[in-house]
């Protein structure tokens, strides 16, 4: 069976390849453990990481069929992943192509440097199924783009594409259609020959400034997500997405 995520180690770099093209590359529990694997082993073994996706897509979010078996992601330790990615010592990179969407969009934001090809978008999309924001969106976006931008993410539930998420502060650089992935290659290169100390510094005073209600949003979400989950119109919202019909919320 061909592996959900995809490793190698070049001159110091890890790139990260989330590998489920038939779905977007949506996420599951084991992709998503896999990646934090990947992670967890590049704190020792490599000293500039990427994470990426395919040309269509970086993820499109969690897998539904998952929420529907009552599986899910297990929204405890998929936090606890993007936690170790922004702690992670070493820089790390999102190369974003095509949505990155709900979870997806978490991930790329907890990166300390996205770079968004011009076809690729941001996206919460998880008011159209009954959710909140989850994976620490709501402190990702809101510590980037400021609160109003977050809520028309998370509200209006519309895509962010990559010029927009640029002007915004979502993003760090856009390249031209297929070449986020080389030019975060490049980036990621010249960062392994730097200086890891004071690198690890750097982004632990940063982002120790800048995200300091992550965790409490990771809390936050956890409760209202959980609620949520039970409720009848999150069972009403998956049930029209795999229908591919408009949902009929009730409040309950």
């Amino acid at each position: 069976m061909t592996s959900s995520v995809l490793t190698d180690l070049h001159d110091g770099v890890v790139t990260v390849t989330i590998n489920r093209p038939d779905s977007l590359n949506a996420l599951t529990r084991e992709s998503m453990e896999a990646i934090g694997d990947a992670v967890a082993e590049a704190a020792t073994s490599a000293r500039a990481v990427i994470i990426t996706g395919n040309d269509r897509s970086f993820s499109s979010g969690a897998d539904l069929q998952g929420s529907v078996q009552g599986g899910g992601l297990g929204l405890e330790k998929a936090n606890a992943i993007i936690r170790s990615i922004v702690d992670l010592p070493v820089p790390t990179i999102a190369a974003v192509s095509g949505p990155a969407a709900g979870i997806g969009c978490s991930l790329a934001l907890a990166c300390d440097y996205t770079i968004m090809s011009e076809e690729s978008y941001l996206m919460l999309a998880f008011t159209k199924i009954g959710l909140m924001p989850d994976g620490g969106a709501t402190a990702l976006v809101a510590a980037s783009a400021g609160r109003h931008r977050a809520m028309k993410m998370a509200l209006t539930a519309q895509k962010v594409w990559a010029k927009e998420a640029f002007d915004w502060g979502l993003a760090s650089e856009v390249t031209p259609a297929g070449e986020h992935l080389g030019r975060a290659r490049e980036i990621a290169t010249q960062w392994a020959q730097g200086a890891p100390l004071a690198f690890a510094a750097s982004k632990d005073a940063i982002n120790k400034a800048a995200l300091t209600e992550l965790d409490e949003a990771f809390d936050r979400e956890l409760k209202g997500q959980t609620a949520l989950r039970d409720s009848k119109d999150f069972a009403e919202g998956v049930t029209a997405f795999m229908e591919k019909r408009g949902p009929n919320f009730t409040g309950q």
